[in-house]
């Protein structure tokens, strides 16, 4: 049975969700005040003749604010409509001491007007309403004792019912003084439909609605209509944009009640459901159900794609409306991080759908926009002319800053930061102009290529060598090309290698009867079964202790000498700084399974308790982890190539004597090898190296040495005061 999930009965728009209304009886329009205030209403419409703006002779009354509710207007009991409640807050606006000068106005000294506060605020307030197909405009006349009346402070409301409408019609009020003393206040409103309100019993076009509810089962989502068996309706899906006219889906006329199953990954935000019975003028039910649901905010992410339409336009095309903020970033060849330039693109959030320019005076491979979802964080980016312009190039993007009397500064973009070209001081970064990821592994490596081709660089731009991306009148963005300096080192490594393979042929001419040997033995290695290039093996595990980080460490040293190419993220901090943990992993995974290799899943305590939140809450553990946890980053592609069967020859689980039992290993994870090291090591090493696996006895051999290599680091870990073993151990 499914659960039920989320039972729709919103009302729609701002319109608050409205449980049970007044019931006004019989077809007169009232009108009434609050204390202090006497009102008057007027005889059927008015004209809306709104008109100028008009300066006020001294202290007026005027609306301030539009306040409604909802009610029903009824003819008998079970036959009633929809109506609209408004009421007008009204204030004074100006004071009296303008009326003292006489001249000014032009009025006569008056007994009223010498005591103006016994007089009284009269003013006549026209309330306009549009529903489509309906106008209409009421007037009303309101006076207050002047006595009451301070300036600028509220002196009341009247309140008038109230002007029909059809369920589920936008309304738009506008309420001004005849004459206009100030400009007239307006509201629009979504009124709720059938399903918003207690009026099935009173509304007779409601009767026949279809009610519609949603449940979710596991994936998939169940769509289910109570209705009568032999009731006729229509059933319609459609994408809800803020921008532009809606887009339907799927549309089906249908009879009975009815089960609809949808897949999740159908849904999107703005993915709507409209109802209504296959009748003359019948109403129909709009809900949106899936705005809050992750999942479908998920979909709409993946969905999204960035697209170049020349010359220098591009477009974030989406089902839905997506909250996204636009950079323009450099991208240099090599697997760097894109380098976020805050000039020319400023952060913004992106219109959907909606072409947009880019102030760019040419375009360049190597520019790119990132797409910053506002949900969770996700990323997309697309490097916009890589299809017209092709691949990456290794050019220098040189930064100018323009100051006071024609001064100006140049740096050099480099992956840790901007280079100033003109100095020889440490690499800085320029306050408010770049966006820039520090990586201090490569700040020497950056700074010996931005000051030795500092002065050719700078020759370059004053040659015109170098092409103009963007400018400003403070700043300007410059791509240069290093082509002929790459040019110029690969002419010397030629040369270098020219000069060595002279060499070794010299050397084999005069020792050609030593080499003849060096060959034979060479051969006679390969018959005997040395393979020259070992299996690969990507090692993956959870960064909970130092000490267990150790004995990862030993045993991807050790199985270096079977050999074995072994990826672990000890031996690559450098790369998860610049990639992070999630790109660091899809490359080596990828590269790995490319070449025949294997992933080997390291379980420990630690790895376990992650798994068994990941399977049961679907997202990431909520405990932080490290920057370097390749493990907690691995989970979200290692999990669903076990659910979807795709983990046999590809991965291997492994666990370490007295750390972890066996039956602590999640069931999901047993569809592969799972071997116990040190006391599976033979079986381990020869699923390891597959076909390449030596004899049994050499096999035994290898297992020994690889056992000795892990011993003292897992005594020493496994002694420790509160090793991850401690509780395995105890059976707890």
């Amino acid at each position: 049975m499914p659960v039920p999930w989320f039972l729709l009965s919103l009302a729609l728009g701002r319109s608050p969700m409205v449980l049970s209304l007044e019931k006004l009886m019989g077809p007169q329009d009232t009108a009434r005040c609050s204390p202090g205030l006497s009102c008057h209403l007027w005889d059927g419409d008015v004209l809306c003749l709104p008109g100028s703006i008009v300066s006020a002779p001294g202290p007026v009354l005027v609306p301030t604010r539009l306040q409604t509710e909802l009610v029903l207007r009824c003819h008998q009991e079970t036959d009633c409509d929809l109506c609209v409640r408004v009421a007008i807050h009204l204030a004074v606006h100006g004071h009296w001491e303008e009326l003292k000068d006489e001249d000014k106005f032009g009025i006569a000294a008056d007994p009223e007007l010498e005591e103006p506060r016994n007089a009284f605020l009269q003013a006549q307030v026209v309330l306009s309403f549009q529903a489509y197909p309906t106008a209409r405009c009421v007037l009303l006349e309101v006076q207050v004792r002047a006595a009451l009346a301070q300036p600028g402070q509220s002196v009341g409301s009247v309140v008038f019912d109230c002007f029909e409408a059809a369920l589920g019609a936008e309304v738009r009020l506008w309420s001004y003084t005849q004459p206009r003393y100030q400009k007239e206040l307006n509201l629009t409103q979504q009124l709720p439909d059938c399903k918003g309100l207690e009026v099935r019993d009173s509304i007779q076009s409601c009767w026949a609605l279809p009610w519609l509810s949603v449940s979710a089962d596991g994936d998939d989502v169940h769509l289910v209509l109570d209705v009568s068996e032999e009731q006729h309706f229509g059933l319609s899906l459609y994408w809800n944009q803020v921008q532009g006219p809606t887009k339907p889906w799927w549309h089906s006329n249908l009879t009975g009640p009815q089960n609809i199953t949808l897949n999740h990954t159908d849904l999107f935000p703005c993915l709507c459901i409209q109802v209504w019975p296959l009748e003359p003028d019948s109403v129909r039910t709009s809900l949106c159900p899936f705005r809050e649901d992750p999942r479908a905010h998920r979909n709409l992410w993946r969905a999204a794609r960035l697209r170049l339409l020349p010359p220098r336009g591009w477009q974030l095309n989406a089902p839905c409306s997506l909250l996204a903020e636009a950079t323009l970033c450099w991208q240099a060849p090599g697997g760097v991080p894109c380098q976020s330039l805050v000039p020319p693109l400023s952060r913004a959030n992106v219109t959907v759908n909606k072409t947009l320019e880019l102030p760019l005076l040419n375009a360049h491979p190597n520019l790119c926009v990132q797409q910053v979802s506002s949900w969770e964080k996700l990323q997309l980016q697309e490097c916009l002319w890589a299809d017209s312009l092709g691949a990456l190039k290794d050019d220098m993007l040189l930064v100018e800053t323009r100051g006071p009397q024609d001064n100006r500064s140049l740096c050099a973009l480099e992956p840790s930061g901007c280079t100033p070209l003109l100095s020889r001081a440490s690499t800085l970064q320029l306050d408010g102009l770049l966006s820039v990821v520090p990586l201090s592994d490569s700040l020497p490596l950056a700074w010996q290529r931005a000051a030795r081709l500092g002065e050719q660089l700078l020759q370059d731009l004053q040659s015109g060598q170098c092409l103009q991306l963007w400018e400003d009148d403070l700043r300007a963005l410059w791509a240069c090309p290093m082509d002929k300096y790459v040019h110029q080192r690969w002419a010397l490594v030629w040369l270098a290698c020219l000069l060595l393979a002279s060499v070794l042929f010299l050397l084999f001419l005069f020792k050609k009867d030593h080499v003849k040997g060096w060959l034979r033995l060479l051969k006679e290695d390969l018959r005997a079964g040395a393979a020259p290039r070992g299996r690969a093996a990507l090692l993956l595990y959870s960064a909970e202790d130092p000490g267990f980080e150790r004995l990862v460490g030993a045993l991807a040293s050790a199985l270096c000498q079977l050999p074995l190419r072994v990826a672990v993220d000890l031996w690559s901090r450098r790369e998860l700084s610049a990639q992070g943990p999630l790109a660091w992993f899809h490359a080596q995974r990828r590269q790995t399974l490319q070449d025949g290799g294997v992933v080997v899943l390291l379980f420990s305590p630690g790895a376990v308790a992650l798994c068994h939140e990941w399977l049961q809450d679907g997202a990431a553990a909520s405990a932080p982890h490290g920057p370097h946890d390749a493990y907690a980053a691995s989970l979200s592609c290692v999990l669903p190539d076990f659910l979807q069967g795709r983990a046999p020859g590809r991965y291997v689980g492994a666990y370490f004597d007295g750390l972890l039992h066996s039956e602590a290993v999640p069931a999901l994870f047993r569809s592969v090898p799972v071997f116990s090291l040190p006391s599976q090591l033979p079986d381990f090493l020869g699923t390891l190296q597959g076909p390449a696996a030596p004899r049994p006895g050499r096999l035994g051999e290898k297992a020994k040495q690889v056992s000795r290599a892990l011993q003292p680091a897992l005594d020493q870990l496994l002694q420790a005061p509160g090793a991850p073993g401690d509780c395995t151990r105890d059976g707890t």
